[in-house]
């Protein structure tokens, strides 16, 4: 199907441009997909499947204009840019200009990884996290995967495709002590394929299990946190949470030029501390948000946003960069065929420091270390963000002492980045999906150890 979307692309391009346009485009997508849930030792939960389709946009005088199908055949393409121009004319385009091509390497292919093989994974991430401690009465177990086939052809005379292929595990543990209960959690995932589980230096299976049952039987014993203002000292561990979503969102060009981040207009002015440099990379070997080219056919790149505590730039697509003068710079993303591109972050991270992570604690009287973060809220408008901690210990006098619960970090991007007083020479990842606009897409974060001078913790008054 693929090569018939390559052969029949410049036809369709003509029709699609027959009123003008800055800029016509067809996206074809095939993907291979899994998703097993393992809970209370019972498969809940087994999809494995196919979907493929085709996306058609067209800009046009800043304007986007879009129609998909499930239907590849010619009459149906034909349909859905008929929804979008009216006339029977053809356009002017231009062809075979510039081959782009990309790929995620997978040892192991998804696609040949036997259903029985994936459940031992789910069966040996559930005994480990049940045999961590006795006091663990409940486990969910999570496996994804997904083998993504895409081809890009534009009006700019422009071909691009990539295969890009993910695996990743989720893990949750549920601990019991007198009527209290408590949860934790960890994952792990990379760009690439079950290799990740067979031929690594390292258990994933049960280091991330081990990781969720720790912090359910840690939780039992934690104590509430009195909320105030103290010194905070965010481990690498912890991910980037903060960093992909109380500074990250705020540089993507769709917010950041048209008014509607903090970081609006601040271009070349200091937004965080000197030490802070923030990089978002999609071209990390492994990463999840690593890949050839974006969903509109841009080669993947690095982009420096902050540097040194300079604000450099911001994340662009297609259309934000056609807006403001720019060039993209491969953050258009769409969850699939069925969605426009949108400007997405990809691998966010602060890059590791000089000092060693080990010194912030040992000056501290009073104040937290924070292991692991959840959810939370961001105002990208002003900046204002609020954080639950999932796993968060107490530090006195220079020591790290019991673990709390209820906790919470609360304050704004850019303050807390001017506050930062020490960054780690280590740096930690973390995965998730990123929700915004309706869609979700698959990302990394990660940040060094780093110390904040004052931050406000939420907690028991």
């Amino acid at each position: 199907m693929k090569e018939f979307i390559r052969e029949i692309s410049p036809y369709l391009l003509t029709k699609l441009m027959s009123e003008g346009g800055d800029y016509g485009e067809i996206f074809y997508e095939k993907t291979f997909s899994t998703v097993m849930r393992l809970e209370g030792k019972k498969l809940e939960k087994a999809v494995e499947g196919y979907d493929e389709g085709v996306g058609i946009r067209l800009i046009k005088e800043g304007k986007t204009y879009y129609g998909y199908t499930n239907n590849i055949s010619k009459d149906s393409l034909e349909e859905v840019i008929k929804g979008i121009v009216s006339s029977a004319e053809e356009g002017k385009i231009k062809v075979g200009l510039k081959h782009i091509k990309g790929f995620s390497q997978a040892l192991i292919d998804p696609e040949d990884y036997l259903p029985d093989r994936k459940k031992e994974i789910l069966l040996k991430a559930d005994d480990t996290v049940r045999s961590f401690d006795s006091r663990i009465i409940q486990s969910g177990i999570t496996l994804k995967d997904s083998k993504r086939e895409m081809l890009i052809v534009n009006s700019l005379g422009e071909i691009a495709e990539d295969i890009q292929v993910r695996t990743a595990i989720y893990v949750e543990a549920i601990a019991l002590q007198n009527g209290t209960l408590y949860k934790g959690y960890d994952s792990f995932g990379k760009s690439g394929g079950y290799e990740i589980f067979e031929n690594g230096d390292v258990d994933v299976v049960s280091y991330v299990s081990e990781k969720a049952a720790h912090r359910a039987v840690a939780g039992l014993s934690a104590k509430s946190v009195h909320a105030g203002s103290m010194p905070v000292v965010i481990s690498s561990e912890a991910g980037g949470t903060m960093i992909h979503e109380a500074v990250g969102h705020g540089l993507e060009a769709d917010l950041a030029e048209r008014g509607l981040s903090v970081y609006s207009n601040k271009i070349g002015e200091k937004v965080a501390s000197k030490l802070i440099t923030v990089i978002d990379d999609g071209t990390i070997k492994g990463k999840m948000g690593s890949y050839g080219i974006d969903d509109e056919g841009v080669p993947a790149q690095k982009t420096v946003l902050i540097e040194n505590g300079y604000l450099k730039g911001f994340m662009y697509d297609r259309l934000t960069a056609m807006e403001n003068g720019k060039k993209p710079t491969g953050n258009g993303r769409r969850e699939s065929y069925r969605h426009i591109p949108i400007v997405r972050m990809r691998n966010t991270f602060i890059a590791p420091g000089k000092d060693n992570p080990h010194d912030f604690i040992r000056d501290i009287k009073k104040g937290l270390y924070v292991v692991k973060m959840g959810g939370g809220q961001v105002n990208t408008v002003n900046g204002d963000f609020m954080f639950e901690v999932v796993e968060g210990y107490m530090i006195e006098d220079g020591e790290i002492t019991y673990p709390v619960k209820g906790a919470s970090l609360l304050g704004n991007g850019p303050d807390v980045l001017k506050n930062i007083e020490g960054v780690g020479y280590d740096i930690g990842w973390s995965i998730g999906t990123c929700g915004k606009n309706g869609q979700g897409v698959p990302v990394a974060d990660a940040q060094p150890t780093i110390m904040v001078k004052s931050m406000v913790v939420g907690g028991h008054i």
